[in-house]
């Protein structure tokens, strides 16, 4: 994992001014982790590395944290 951050937090109380490790369901309802930053615009996510908006409908976040 990217993050050290041990809480993950619901997404319906993602702050939209911090890079956030998401998890999201995938198309088999499978949770996985993201393996890039994120941030909250609005009602969208946006891909922090590349600023893409991302088609996601997470369930969790932490704090994004780089890795060692």
């Amino acid at each position: 994992m990217r993050s050290v951050s041990a809480e993950w937090q619901s997404a319906s109380i993602a702050p939209s001014d911090e890079d956030l490790e998401i998890c999201a369901l995938n198309y088999d309802g499978i949770v996985h982790a993201l393996p890039f930053p994120c941030r909250r615009d609005g009602f969208n996510w946006v891909d922090r590395s590349g600023g893409a908006h991302v088609d996601i409908h997470p369930t969790h976040w932490r704090k994004w944290t780089e890795p060692n």
